[in-house]
């Protein structure tokens, strides 16, 4: 895409940075001629993944999560950010080890996609895998309970709006797209 098809900034004025978030204030030329004079927009610094995790019986994984900031704990698939100098796949394995306890095996990449991409530039990275072995300990400052779920309970969870996180309805919607 050249600059002559696409919006180009003009000025960019810090609001708010700090590791995790960081949200500016940008003046936009789009190439109708539109000029934005306060374009928010919020950077992330860090990439993001989410897994959901079979087991041998094809249940899917999901960790019941605290959200502070929706005011609710839900149902949901691991995931978390992906550290600096670690790949996709093992930030994987790490964030559902740390919500579930589950070890898991057979990681790869299913999806990449920018939940948010009018107003933010977050990266998130859906991955597949199998848990193995029994269930260690889990992060309980981030996790309420785990627990397998069966493809006729997380079809009814969606069709009664149970699911909320983006995450979780991106993962499992690609799940039983894929596993008909």
């Amino acid at each position: 895409m050249t600059d002559t098809v696409k919006p180009i900034r003009l000025a960019r004025r810090t609001i708010y940075e700090n590791p995790w978030v960081s949200l500016y204030v940008d003046r936009v030329r789009f190439p109708g001629g539109r000029l934005i004079e306060a374009h928010h927009v919020l950077h992330f610094d860090k990439e993001a993944v989410a897994a959901i995790v079979e087991n041998e019986h094809g249940d899917v994984l999901l960790v019941e999560a605290f959200r502070y900031v929706v005011d609710a704990i839900q149902w949901e698939i691991p995931a978390g950010g992906i550290d600096s100098g670690e790949s996709i796949l093992d930030a994987a394995a790490r964030e559902v080890r740390e919500e579930s306890g589950y070890t898991t095996t057979a990681h790869r990449l299913v999806s990449t996609f920018e939940p948010i991409t009018g107003i933010g530039d977050k990266v998130h990275h859906l991955v597949h895998c199998r848990a193995v072995g029994e269930a260690a300990f889990f992060d309980e400052n981030e996790v309420h309970a785990v627990r397998w779920f069966s493809r006729s309970e997380i079809e009814e969870m969606l069709r009664a709006g149970k699911m909320r996180d983006g995450y979780t309805l991106t993962g499992l919607l690609w799940w039983l797209w894929t596993t008909q």
